[in-house]
């Protein structure tokens, strides 16, 4: 998402076009928190003063730009470190991790957030770009802030926010918070707070969260409410929740889409195109889809959370959560039964200017890596050779590869863990950023995936950059969880011939998940499924902006790319709540004019009942053109002038009782020697196809061109190979087959 936005965010029931929070609060947006959680559990009074017999454990070398707060220090002091940090701009060179270590943050005397009465001596700061802030304990209650760490909208038009919607969220990338309890205090800040209409104010025990990608919440516990949009509903394009507990209510409010994983919550108030629940308790019903726009799965397929730094008897540790199969609800145990502890003497601590080949040695010697805050200029890649490496970065360390190369490579190993990295492609284009295991790669375990979460590549934007596919997995039994990968359509460097991509991930490997996928702008297939057995839970993707016509944008014959592509010979995919947009950009177009630039359909995916989609939307959000189908030949289209309108919803995908399509092969009569040639000099191939009789067969021989099948192929002396695609009535690929054989006299 960019700050080149459509006009307005619908909401399932309302339309935020709100003068006043007044006005929110009339659409059911912002209501108060329940009785039962307005009081945390702790003493209100315990972090009213700082203990000064508190004695820090002490902390590794992690370098300047870690932050550690612990209770000694007053809120003040805390306050102000918070604030030093939190100011960076979108494409600062500049990163900063923030700890707490155990105990009581702020003072809960007094709750009001508002008024003459509002209260005073609370942590209460704003998250800003490249900062992550953590807690330092085993669980999230370990670290109680009375207060608020809160991300708020760009405010455009301060006399009347409501009428300037944009950018609002659209931007609110790179940052995060993991591990914390807060008890939500939230007041406007800085220049903020001497608005008129200030973006900070919330409902009473409330705290704001209004971001897009790249902005994770793990393992909090929210003892009030949570709110994911701007006060005035700007816009937002978010976002993911995972391995958390929300008391009250989550407000959704402007967020277009929104994953949420492994978690709990008290409620829920509302959805935009595409809200995705697995294994949240709490989560609402989609029984009544597209309307709300819920898609909820009672458990996930399979996660594992992502690994994270804590403090265990005055030691610090890393925690690396083991993997888990259809399950729901907060894992937050650091118990040998949940996963795997590991010391400091485990890790090498990279450090900004530490040399490719130096960390490269570290990792073979077996050393686990924790990249410290910083930008990675890396001439190589970093090579992972190791079964059940662990890679944590700090503060969005961010790795940029300078001669061509990838950033990271994952050998033909299993089980290795990546969290908390930003990817930058390089001035010299890399034919891929990250690639997890080598072509044809052999090794894995599906008890022990490699597991990527919170990794977040950039194809332009932050400096020039290129790059053929962002991310390759070529390993089987691979977890995805939380990724963006990002072309970018603003910042440095950013045109159809300048940041270029292909594709955004490629996955080679068979029984990959992908669990809360963001994809964006790539110029070819933005997202490439070539193994069997995958399954993807949340997707959302915008098409790029910047085709300069139809022409240069075309699939073979097909008008523009599919988003989200499945090879045709897959025969088992699953994948749940998708969400595809289109915006090409009049501006970008040749001649600056309208190029009446389509997408034939979102996603492209051979027609068998094992391959499903379940809830999928497509939206036009602006500009010319559109998306003419959803899936293949089926659904409608999205447009400026569609009868249709802009929103159009498939809930299932294909049709129940689709039958499985299957090419055969045959050769009647034919007699073949000792080593499986035939003999006499010809064969005559027979092709048919079961499941569908009326499929239409189509065959290429030795790389011909496709013609139809309409009797045996003959055969002559030689080896041949002969490729056959089935398609039914509306010309969707139903099935592939192919057959070698030589052919003697």
């Amino acid at each position: 998402m960019s700050r080149s936005a459509p006009s307005r965010r619908i909401l399932t029931g309302a339309t935020v076009l709100a003068t006043s929070a007044l006005a929110l609060s009339g659409l059911g947006l912002l209501s108060a928190v329940p009785a039962s959680a307005t009081t945390p559990t702790d003493d209100p009074t315990t972090g009213c003063q700082p203990d000064p017999s508190y004695r820090a454990p002490s902390a590794p070398d992690f370098g300047p730009n870690v932050v550690i707060l612990d209770p000694s220090m007053s809120n003040d002091t805390i306050n102000a470190k918070l604030a030093a940090v939190s100011n960076e701009q979108e494409f600062s060179s500049n990163r900063y991790q923030v700890y707490f270590l155990p105990g009581t943050y702020g003072c809960g005397t007094n709750t009001n957030n508002s008024g003459p009465d509002a209260a005073t001596n609370i942590v209460n700061a704003n998250v800003g770009f490249y900062e992550s802030v953590a807690g330092l304990g085993a669980s999230p209650d370990d670290v109680t802030i009375n207060g608020a760490l809160h991300v708020e909208p760009v405010q455009s038009n301060p006399t009347a926010p409501w009428e300037g919607q944009s950018p609002g969220s659209l931007d609110n990338f790179w940052r995060s918070l993991s591990n914390v309890k807060i008890n939500p205090i939230q007041e406007p800040l800085g220049e903020d707070a001497t608005r008129q209409f200030p973006e900070g104010i919330t409902d009473p025990h409330t705290m704001r969260w209004s971001v897009s990608q790249a902005a994770p919440l793990r393992r909090v516990d929210i003892a009030g409410n949570l709110t994911l949009m701007g006060r005035f509903g700007a816009y937002a394009s978010g976002g993911f929740l995972a391995d958390s507990n929300v008391d009250g209510l989550v407000t959704n409010g402007s967020q277009q889409q929104w994953y949420t994983e492994n978690s709990s919550v008290g409620s829920w108030s509302n959805g935009v195109w595409n809200q995705v629940f697995s294994g949240v308790t709490g989560a609402p019903s989609d029984a009544t889809y597209p309307n709300p726009p819920y898609t909820t799965l009672s458990s996930t397929p399979e996660s594992r959370q992502a690994p994270f730094l804590y403090v265990d008897h005055g030691q610090y540790r890393v925690f690396v959560p083991d993997a888990q199969r259809n399950s729901s609800g907060v894992s937050w145990s650091t118990d040998a039964s949940a996963g795997t502890s590991l010391p400091m003497s485990a890790f090498y601590i990279a450090h900004p200017g530490d040399s490719a080949a130096r960390i490269n040695a570290q990792l073979a010697s077996g050393k686990n890596l924790i990249v410290t805050p910083g930008v990675y200029n890396l001439d190589q890649a970093l090579r992972v050779r190791r079964s059940d490496t662990v890679i944590l970065g700090q503060g969005e360390a961010t790795l940029t590869p300078t001669r061509g190369n990838a950033a990271i490579e994952i050998g033909d190993v299993k089980g290795v863990k990546v969290s908390g990295l930003t990817i930058d492609a390089g001035a010299v284009t890399s034919k891929v950023l990250v690639q997890v295991g080598p072509d044809r790669a052999r090794f894995s375990d599906p008890s022990d995936p490699t597991t990527l979460s919170d990794v977040f590549v950039r194809i332009g934007g932050a400096q020039q950059g290129s790059v053929d596919t962002a991310i390759v997995v070529n390993s089987s039994n691979v977890l995805l969880d939380d990724i963006w990968s990002w072309r970018a359509d603003h910042g440095t460097g950013v045109g159809w011939t300048q940041n270029t991509g292909n594709h955004g991930l490629v996955v080679n490997g068979d029984h990959v998940e992908a669990n809360g996928l963001f994809v964006e702008h790539y110029q070819q297939a933005q997202t490439v499924w070539n193994g069997d057995d995958g399954t993807t839970v949340f997707y959302q993707s915008e098409l790029p902006y910047d085709p300069p016509t139809q022409a240069s944008w075309m699939d073979g014959t097909r008008d523009g790319y599919a988003s989200y592509q499945v090879a045709d010979t897959m025969t088992s995919h699953h994948a749940y709540g998708l969400g595809i947009y289109s915006f090409f950009d009049p501006t970008r177009e040749a001649g600056g004019v309208d190029q009446n630039v389509f997408a034939e359909s979102a996603i492209q995916t051979p027609v068998n009942p094992n391959v499903t989609f379940h809830h999928v939307v497509t939206q036009f959000l602006n500009g010319g053109g559109g998306i003419v189908h959803g899936i293949n030949s089926t659904g409608d289209t999205v447009s400026a002038t569609s009868p249709t309108g802009h929103t159009a919803y498939i809930a299932d995908y294909p049709a129940a009782g689709t039958p499985v399509t299957t090419v055969t092969f045959a050769t009647p009569d034919a007699h073949r020697n000792g080593a499986g040639f035939y003999l006499g000099g010809s064969v005559g191939l027979v092709i048919a196809a079961t499941g569908d009789a009326s499929a239409v067969l189509t065959a290429s021989v030795d790389g011909g061109a496709p013609v139809a099948v309409s009797g045996p192929i003959e055969l002559g002396k030689g080896s041949h190979t002969v490729s056959v695609t089935a398609t039914d009535a509306a010309g969707d690929v139903e099935a592939v087959g192919t057959w070698s054989g030589r052919v003697v006299g």
